[in-house]
């Protein structure tokens, strides 16, 4: 498992190229959202510790993880520096957990192929709820930090 030695939420702040004038989009699913508030908070806090302004982060809830793709493509459309889509998918008895994360992957590599505002993928794909309250902010720490500082790189790289 690749976050046994890494704590998701760790970053040297001096790493981290300034993000005071940027804008960035979070997409967030209704669905988990116990899981999806902690990843949502990870990543909010992750860029007001690196100077955005509260002003500066947009928010929209969708229904569910697969309606992620929509939203990101309706956020980049509103003039923000990089998108975080933010879900959590959780392993059931049935496919539908391969599909939507299927379906969702791809659709986030389209959006970074079409477009050209980056789109993070913030999506938890566990097996069981406790390994995503681990990476929501529990003993992994949060994912939801890691794609925030992502954005910070990638809205960067993109005015490059």
């Amino acid at each position: 498992m690749a976050t046994e030695n890494k704590n998701l939420s760790d970053y040297d702040k001096a790493t981290i190229p300034s993000a005071k004038n940027f804008r960035f989009g979070i997409v967030v699913s209704e669905w988990n959202d116990t899981i999806t508030e902690g990843l949502f908070n990870g990543a909010y806090s992750a860029l007001i510790d690196n100077d955005v302004a509260k002003e500066n982060i947009i928010r929209w809830d969708v229904p569910g993880s697969y309606e992620l793709i929509f939203g990101c493509k309706k956020m980049q459309q509103k003039g923000v520096d990089a998108v975080i889509a933010i879900g959590s998918v959780i392993q059931g008895e049935t496919k539908h957990f391969d599909f939507v994360c299927e379906a969702v992957s791809q659709g986030v590599k389209d959006l970074n192929i079409l477009h050209d505002v980056p789109v993070i993928f913030c999506l938890l794909t566990d097996n069981n709820l406790q390994q995503a309250i681990d990476r929501s902010g529990g003993k992994h720490g949060n994912k939801g930090t890691e794609a925030a500082i992502a954005a910070i790189k990638m809205a960067f790289l993109n005015k490059q």
